[in-house]
């Protein structure tokens, strides 16, 4: 699939979202304002799809052969939405370890959940992005191995 077509698929995405496309617009661009050039296409996750930035490597422990997962991945939810930092460093979830200075989100080990960007710390949610880019391209992120 071209760039372009790919493209297009993203921008129906985000108008699938209908009142949430605005929201997941903001995120988007903050992401890849922290992390310019990073590639980003959808992503099928179940019934459902999410739009995911930087492909890596990612084999899970019931896998027998190697996959690719997105490194970040945007979805919106019912009532939230959700990025999904998939980056452990030093044996800790990038997420989870900086989850207090986030802003009024909800963490788990991996996915940072908020209504709004406006409730976020959008310095330290592009630094978040921007350390898990440069660890994962320094391979030292350790997600493929959890």
């Amino acid at each position: 699939m071209g760039s372009d077509a790919r493209e297009g698929d993203v921008e129906a995405w985000f108008d699938a979202a209908g009142p949430r496309a605005e929201e997941l617009r903001r995120v988007d661009a903050l992401v890849t304002a922290a992390a310019p050039g990073i590639d980003r296409q959808l992503v099928p996750v179940g019934s459902s799809t999410m739009l995911g930035y930087g492909l890596m490597p990612y084999r899970p422990r019931s896998a027998r052969e190697t996959t690719t997962w997105p490194l970040l991945a945007l979805a919106a939810q019912k009532r939230h939405l959700s990025l999904y930092v998939s980056a452990v460093v030093d044996g800790r979830y990038l997420a989870e370890a900086r989850a207090d200075r986030l802003g009024r989100v909800s963490c788990g080990k991996s996915c940072i959940r908020f209504t709004s960007l406006d409730r976020v710390d959008e310095a330290e949610l592009a630094a978040l992005v921007r350390d898990a880019v440069a660890a994962t391209a320094a391979g030292r992120n350790g997600y493929a191995s959890t």
